[in-house]
């Protein structure tokens, strides 16, 4: 039974195992600083062990962003990443989020349509290679 939490503030080891089995490359540092700053942050977990995330970022305003959606690849296809993104939702939509925006590249718009995001015209530019691994890096890739 994966069990879904509001705001718990899991350790840096444990987001650590979580990022590495997700993306295969390290994180941040230490997620604490960016888990401070958070409107809220959602964590899946089988007993003790968090198996998936979504942070929810926000302007300080009536708008919000999710950021590092992530499952375990051992606990994909369960519909982990939906039951985290409806919580992460309805808890930003409680504290005062009028908008929640997300951005994500092609082969995951069938899971954030599921998950009731619509279509919408935006731009990214891209500042700096930070949070990357060599290997990212030259392929281009983003995280």
């Amino acid at each position: 039974m994966i069990d879904i939490r509001t705001d718990p503030h899991p350790d840096d080891a444990a987001l650590e195992r979580l990022w590495q089995a997700a993306w295969g490359d390290a994180g941040p540092a230490s997620f604490q600083p960016i888990l401070q700053r958070s409107l809220t942050h959602v964590g899946a977990y089988d007993g003790p062990l968090l198996v998936g995330f979504v942070n929810v970022a926000w302007d300080g305003g009536i708008h919000a962003f999710i950021l590092d959606t992530c499952v375990d690849p051992a606990y994909r296809r369960q519909g982990i990443a939906l039951r985290l993104l409806a919580l992460a939702a309805e808890t930003a939509r409680e504290r005062g989020a009028a908008w929640l925006h997300v951005d994500f590249e092609p082969q995951l718009e069938p899971l954030y349509r599921q998950a009731g995001f619509g279509p919408t015209a935006a731009g990214l530019m891209r500042l700096a290679w930070t949070g990357l691994s060599a290997g990212a890096r030259r392929g281009g890739a983003w995280r």
